[in-house]
């Protein structure tokens, strides 16, 4: 299986891609953008029908990709939304984000309550019926959205598929349950019923670190691989085998279920500061990533924290593991992290917006910005990020000719080179997803980028802004995925809808939860000067 689509790629520290998303649509109401809010961290008021008609746009790809016997999501669809173009797999996290698309689109007035509710209905009662890892109330990676088979079989190519439960993909699935349980009180007890049976505390491992690391996943059947880790950490009654690698970066999108799991009471506290915000600048041991990061100890809940940053053109900044953005802000648009957190989560966010603007308006001179995984123009998948924002020494880059910068660590003997002027830099790929993401912490620098890439490129269809424009070459990626589309979704439901996402999100569990852990923690991160 490819890049994205294969089991989860052993990492040994870092986040991955996920799968994808869909959904459904008509036009939008007037006026649906709401009182503005003044909070920190808030969307100020912004053009109405700018944002409406991107959010009528992308609810109609999501129409398109949904099966409507199953009320399940396709992972993607061509450009022309034709019925017969969508892909034959889904995954929990395209059924997670449908489903808060759909609360999303309810509340921008784009679907009525009645079809908002007929349509969570159906695909609730359809997840109910998928086969699962029951004891550990996980789902599968892969189903087929029409026959609701979980794949063994790779649609694309007949290669074989080793059923997997992603702790990441699981994580958005219960996302999506969550939301909808609470936007939808009549939805509550089935939502409620499958979301409660999934058990996070089935991928923490106490004894990785100090405070303790989830693993990417785990098999239910024995394939032979001897890197996988045998074992039962949540009382399952049977064993499974579980990947080599943990997540063990922090600002990357598993933190989601790790989350969860924290606020369910299925993972302790201390595991929220079990992860690295860098690794350790004070030895050698971890000079193969990306560069030598400054900061200082620090102790919660009884765990040694490296309070670490890495420095990018003057800015103190907490990466993620590739350097992309979804892995850094696709977890507020359900947890208001820069509010919680507001010495740590609400002093980086922003500067990690900055840090992708400058790396693609200044440092390679692209003239555009935003880079995260996304279809390659040039065809499959692939990570594109800023190798600089990121842990891992080989990073995600920003171009298709893949173009790196290898760092010095003088202490440890690695000299580096010169960072790349902007002239060695290639054909920059840029996905829109990204400022959307982005619109919270630079809401007037996101729109005009997108209103540059639809102006400059054949970047716009029926459905929304496509998935990645090669900026150089000027190839576009005209296909729609569900996780990109619900990624734009759900920043549109926040925007226009008053914070919906969050609203629904985070009573209970993580509030009384986690809330209390973003409040203490005080990162290195810090702007110019």
């Amino acid at each position: 299986m490819r890049t994205r689509r294969t089991l989860l790629a052993a990492l040994s520290a870092g986040a991955l891609t996920l799968s994808a998303v869909a959904v459904a649509g008509t036009a939008p109401t007037a006026g649906a953008e709401g009182p503005a809010d003044t909070r920190p961290g808030s969307h100020p008021a912004k053009p109405k029908g700018e944002l409406a008609t991107y959010a009528r746009d992308t609810w109609r790809s999501f129409d398109a990709m949904t099966v409507p016997r199953t009320g399940l999501p396709a992972d993607n669809i061509a450009g022309n939304l034709r019925a017969g173009t969508r892909s034959t797999f889904t995954s929990p996290t395209n059924i997670g984000a449908y489903l808060w698309s759909t609360v999303a689109a309810r509340d921008i007035g784009l679907i009525g309550k009645r079809e908002a509710r007929k349509r969570m209905a159906l695909t609730i009662e359809t997840v109910g019926r998928l086969e699962k890892h029951e004891p550990s109330g996980q789902f599968y990676n892969w189903y087929d959205p029409r026959s609701l088979e979980k794949l063994t079989v790779w649609p694309e190519s007949g290669d074989e598929v080793q059923p997997f439960m992603s702790s990441v993909d699981n994580g958005w699935l219960a996302t999506g349950l969550l939301l909808a349980a609470r936007a939808e009180p009549a939805l509550a007890d089935e939502a409620d019923a499958i979301r409660e049976d999934m058990d996070f505390g089935c991928y923490y491992n106490e004894a990785e670190g100090q405070g303790g690391q989830i693993r990417g996943g785990f098999w239910d059947e024995d394939f032979g691989d001897p890197v996988r880790v045998k074992g039962d950490y949540c009382g399952m009654g049977e064993d499974v085998w579980y990947t080599g690698h943990h997540y063990g970066a922090f600002n990357t999108e598993p933190r989601m279920a790790s989350y969860l799991g924290i606020a369910e009471g299925q993972i302790p506290a201390k595991h929220y500061f079990g992860t690295f915000r860098t690794f350790p600048g004070d030895t050698c041991d971890w000079s193969w990533t990306e560069a030598q990061p400054t900061g200082e100890w620090a102790t919660y809940e009884g765990v040694e924290v490296y309070e670490g940053a890495l420095d990018y053109r003057g800015m103190k900044i907490v990466p993620t593991w590739g350097g992309s953005m979804f892995e850094a802000l696709m977890v507020p648009l359900f947890v208001p992290e820069e509010t919680w957190g507001a010495r740590s989560w609400g002093v980086n966010h922003p500067l990690y917006v900055q840090g992708q603007i400058e790396h693609g308006l200044q440092e390679t001179d692209y003239g555009y910005w935003g880079f995260s995984p996304s279809n390659n123009p040039a065809g499959g998948y692939r990570e594109y990020g800023v190798d600089a924002l990121g842990l891992d020494g080989a990073g995600y880059t920003s171009d298709q000719e893949r173009t790196d910068w290898d760092q010095p660590w003088e202490e440890c003997g690695r000299e580096g080179e010169p960072a790349p002027t902007a002239a060695e830099y290639g054909d920059g790929v840029v996905t829109p997803h990204a400022s959307f993401l982005a619109y919270r912490y630079a809401p007037d620098a996101a729109l005009e980028n997108l209103r540059n890439l639809r102006r400059d490129f054949d970047a716009y269809g029926k459905g929304g802004f496509y998935d990645a424009v090669a900026v150089e070459s000027g190839q576009v990626s005209q296909r729609y995925l569900s996780l990109d589309q619900g990624m734009v979704m759900a920043a549109l439901g926040n925007a226009l809808a008053g914070d919906d996402m969050r609203d629904y999100v985070v009573p209970g569990g993580l509030t009384e939860q986690v809330k209390p852990l973003m409040e203490q923690e005080v990162f290195s991160a810090a702007p110019r000067g």
